[in-house]
């Protein structure tokens, strides 16, 4: 296990020999809001799993009770150009990873608020875990800040348009039970903590050839920008990588000498 400074508002814990790497932001005073070096940090941070060859799933969360509360309005307010979030064109988002593009799945453990710019950083990771405390919802919208970090691409492409537009025009609060109702959470935790069924969750992925899966999911990402045709190409692109890898045959050798049968993960 690794702890980077205990007053970086981003903390990073190694877990299960380095295959899963939990990222917390630790802002809990300002509900985990986002000013630009935190934003920063952010990006760094999973620069840091994408390019390690041990990490395989990172879960992002929050520290303190609550996920994030979005961007960091009293930084914005302030006007000072190292607190502000960034506001380019290209490169890194205002929330700072919320254009990156990981080979690797993330995992968001969601208790507390869920919300504005926290939203859209939970919609960017490939699946969400709540607890019975989540609160999601785009409460930026009481304030006149767009939502800029994908949440009007990514939330209907989850939830269909009309949910999302519910919650984008609305700014009202979706609880856990609602959000899972929804398919906005993909787990619903009613008795442990949203990041112990995220690490659970994510011990299951590890388990899981990684080549195969990481295609698969890299498949479904991106399909969105083909046509059907283009897209049905493009998949059996990644499945060739993955059959010529070797990972098939290992899996259907496993499966013929008896592992991986009825619904177990092959050793």
């Amino acid at each position: 296990m690794m702890d980077n400074k205990a007053e970086e508002p981003v903390d990073i814990k190694i877990l299960q020999q380095g295959e899963i790497w939990k990222i917390s932001i630790n802002r809990p005073e300002a509900r985990n809001c986002v000013d630009r070096y935190t934003a920063d940090q952010l990006e760094k941070a999973f620069q840091s799993f994408e390019t390690d060859a041990t990490a395989r799933v990172a879960i992002l969360t929050g520290e303190g009770g609550n996920f994030c509360a979005g961007a960091d309005l009293k930084a914005v307010a302030s006007g000072d150009p190292s607190r502000v979030n960034r506001m380019e064109r290209h490169g890194a988002g205002p929330m700072g990873i919320s254009r990156m593009e990981l080979s690797k799945p993330v995992i968001a453990a969601v208790s507390g608020y869920c919300v504005a710019g926290g939203l859209e950083l939970a919609a960017w990771c490939d699946m969400r875990v709540a607890d019975s405390t989540a609160v999601f919802g785009v409460f930026c919208r009481r304030f006149g800040v767009p939502l800029i970090d994908g949440g009007t691409v990514r939330l209907p492409r989850l939830i269909g348009q009309s949910r999302a537009m519910d919650m984008i025009l609305t700014g009202r609060p979706v609880d856990a039970v609602e959000a899972f109702s929804w398919g906005l959470a993909n787990r619903l935790e009613k008795e442990r903590t949203a990041l112990e069924g995220a690490i659970e969750l994510a011990g299951l992925l590890c388990k899981h050839p990684q080549t195969c899966m990481r295609n698969d999911r890299q498949s479904v990402l991106t399909q969105w920008g083909f046509g059907e045709r283009e897209a049905l190409e493009e998949e059996f692109e990644f499945g060739l990588n993955t059959l010529t890898s070797g990972e098939t045959v290992e899996g259907a050798t496993a499966f013929k000498e008896g592992s991986g049968r009825h619904g177990e993960t092959v050793q």
